[in-house]
């Protein structure tokens, strides 16, 4: 048989067996989808679930059409049953499509669906791949220029762009896959002749042993040189399974010499457990009854790395002496891509997890938080009862930054510049860092008061104060003190030796200090720099301070280091005050509207709309909510005129908040709106009037309206 031949019988052969376990399981998914529809469109169910009854009947009718043929199945054929099976799926998402919003429907996606598994999971060659693709394309878009009439383009040429792109990469994946098989079968072709060159050299030997001494030694140098400089490593074994020859890919695959595998039984490569004897013991066994294997194993090297092989074993007799001949291909390293591809799939679930986790969290968060402050805005609230709210409040915000730290892993978390009450910060984080500080050491505290605000992230400025206590604490084994300092100072040029890009004016100088071993004149020029640090080999990452130093600094700061080995050690912090008005710190807080302005709050989650009209029907605003954009955009078109202000959430059922904004600016261009989110992201390039990032106060909230209220629009 020609390489060719084999190819093409191969291909053949690898088609035949996708579809057998292809068609089963896609008729079932078809079925399977249907819990969506319940989900999407319960309207729609019962219709869908029929049309996928049907589809999935008429992929089974073609799987037993197949399997009833499979001795006959020529290449025609199984090229009909595939394009039927292409159709049939095709055609019931584009009914799908046709009957729940048409170009607009997001049942688009379920023609990716089809392209992944037809091209995804069949091996098919490329010219077929090409006229899959163009046949389910062409059964999504035929019917909707023909039947469906286009009123939303942009929402239209985005499917099309979606789909092509997936049928795209499709192709490109099957080309790929398609080259690697053959690729394969040529490998496997060339074992195939490869070994039956080294049978046809092992017979030649024993027939001409005895008669031509000088043949023999040139076909042993001949089978020498194609055992050592095989690509594959080679072993002979005796029938006890004790190695006898090794060739040098062999001995490099197992990292030992060839004097070291002669005469190693060749179960003692693999775990010394009984479960790999008992294994090894069947395998030798059927070897022995003449019985050619091909299997996967791990074995070890010298060292215990270990090595994961293929390996295609066959008895033979040579000269009398029944040997086993073992061809092993290391497949160490393609096991290995193969776990970090999943590892880095893991981790990217991991992250859309814990950004839809922090999403919900969120909303709980700016209810708690929303009512704790509109409770302490009462002016007759008990003080034992303030107490125990001010505790609620303390904990949401605790809550708060690890919802932060969750959008972080997810890579969907924002910084959001506000101001803030440096002290209160201060507190708090040497509250929850003093369950972490030993009883040796003690935490000490004196914090200017009155002082101004200081403008940043909240969460950043906490991460820097946690990094700088931790470390004052390690560099006390024996026990000591820390001690922070708040106080406010001018800063001028000529009186600090300080970098150009500060400016002169008014910062809060923040002192930690430790009564610690101190830190070297060797240490101290590079205590900041990334990846230095001074703690023992496994204690330390050396990004700690290169962290402080990067935050302190985009807050438009300046951080400077005092200490000397044997002898306590400052950090001093410089925060330049924010101009920004902060809120708590207003005894009044906002005023009272004296004109009654109209709002509508839009939002999925009911707690919050509640929150948002009790806080401002308490401030003098006539308030009107609703849990279902659509409902609430209705009500605008009615009442647009009345309305001075909408407050709409972006995540949300039905009609996202960005598409709501959009209909509301095409119906009152001029309209002031406030967008709400966990994720600043999530707004997109939309226009609007102001931003509150969830979770948010009472407090700010009344801020935020304010201020719009009072300037113009701007772009985000």
């Amino acid at each position: 048989m020609t390489k060719e031949k084999f190819i093409k019988k191969g291909l053949f052969k690898l088609t035949q067996t996708s579809i057998s376990v292809l068609f089963p399981f896609g008729a079932f998914f078809l079925i399977l989808l249907s819990v969506l529809d319940y989900f999407i469109t319960p309207e729609n169910f019962v219709r869908f679930l029929t049309y996928r009854l049907i589809a999935a009947s008429f992929v089974m009718l073609f799987y037993l059409i197949f399997k009833l043929k499979k001795n006959q199945t020529e290449l025609f054929l199984s090229f009909i049953i595939i394009i039927g099976a292409t159709i049939v799926p095709a055609s019931m998402v584009e009914l799908m499509i046709l009957t729940f919003g048409g170009h607009q429907s997001i049942y688009y996606a379920g023609m990716i669906v089809v392209i992944i598994f037809v091209l995804g999971f069949l091996a098919i060659s490329i010219k077929m791949t090409v006229l899959v693709n163009v046949l389910i394309y062409a059964i999504y878009l035929i019917p909707i220029i023909l039947f469906d009439k286009i009123t939303n383009v942009k929402i239209f040429i985005n499917n099309n762009v979606f789909l092509l792109v997936s049928a795209f990469g499709a192709f490109g994946w099957r080309y790929f896959h398609q080259r690697l098989i053959i690729k394969n079968l040529s490998l496997e072709y060339e074992l195939f002749k490869e070994r039956d060159k080294l049978k046809e050299y092992s017979q030649q030997l024993e027939e001409t042993v005895q008669e031509r001494t000088r043949d023999l030694r040139k076909s042993e140098a001949m089978l020498k040189t194609l055992f050592e400089n095989a690509n594959d490593g080679i072993l002979i074994m005796d029938d006890n399974g004790v190695i006898v020859d090794a060739n040098q890919r062999a001995c490099e695959s197992y990292d030992r010499e060839k004097k070291e595998l002669i005469g190693t039984d060749i179960q003692h490569l693999g775990p010394d457990t009984d479960k790999n004897k008992l294994l090894w013991r069947d395998r030798l066994q059927r070897l022995l009854n003449g019985e050619p294997l091909l299997f996967e194993s791990e074995h070890y090297g010298k060292d215990e790395n270990k090595v994961s092989v293929e390996i295609s074993a066959k008895a033979i007799q040579i000269d009398g002496r029944l040997l086993i001949q073992s061809f092993h291909r290391d497949l160490t390293e393609k096991k290995r891509l193969q776990a970090q591809l999943l590892h880095s799939q893991k981790m990217e679930s991991i992250g859309t997890l814990a950004g839809g986790i922090a999403h919900d969290f969120n909303n709980i968060l700016t209810a708690i938080l929303g009512y704790a402050d509109l409770i302490l805005m009462n002016d007759k609230l008990l003080p034992e009862i303030a107490t125990k709210v001010r505790v609620i409040e303390t904990s949401a915000r605790q809550a708060s930054q690890m919802v932060s730290k969750l959008l972080s892993f997810a890579r969907r978390g924002s910084v959001e510049s506000v101001p803030f009450a440096i002290n209160s910060v201060i507190e708090d984080t040497m509250s929850m860092v003093s369950r972490l500080v030993p009883g040796n050491v003690v935490l000490r505290k004196e914090l200017d008061s009155p002082i101004p605000p200081v403008e940043g992230d909240v969460s950043q400025i906490e991460q820097v104060l946690m990094n700088l206590i931790i470390n004052a604490k390690d560099a006390m084994p024996d026990g000591g003190e820390i001690a922070i300092i708040t106080k406010l100072v001018e800063i001028k040029h000529n009186s600090l030796d300080i970098p150009a890009t500060i400016k002169s004016g008014e910062y809060i100088h923040i002192m930690v200090t430790d009564t610690g071993t101190g830190i070297s004149e060797r240490d101290l020029p590079h205590i900041f720099e990334p990846f230095y640090t001074t703690k023992e080999k496994g204690k330390g990452t050396g990004l700690g301070l290169a962290m402080v130093y990067g935050i302190i600094k985009e807050h438009g700061g300046y951080i400077t280091v005092e200490s000397r080995k044997g002898h306590e050690t400052k950090f001093n912090i410089y925060l330049p005050i924010s101009k920004k008005q902060f809120f708590r710190d207003s005894s009044n807080g906002i005023e009272k509207v004296t004109a009654i302005k109209t709002i509508l709050a839009i939002d999925d989650e009911i707690p919050i709309l509640q929150l948002i009209k009790e806080a401002l029907s308490h401030n003098g605003f006539n308030v009107i909510i609703y849990d279902n954009p659509l409902h609430g955009l209705e009500f605008f078109k009615a009442n647009r005129n009345k309305i001075d202000l909408v407050i709409t959430d972006i995540v949300m059922p039905s009609m996202d908040g960005a598409q709501l904004i959009e209909q509301l600016r095409k119906l009152k261009p001029g309209t002031k709106i406030i967008a709400t989110t966990g994720f600043s992201e999530d707004i997109g390039n939309v226009w609007i009037d102001g931003f509150l990032k969830k979770p948010f106060q009472s407090s700010k909230l009344l801020s935020v309206i304010r201020d719009v209220l009072d300037r113009g629009t701007r772009k985000f």
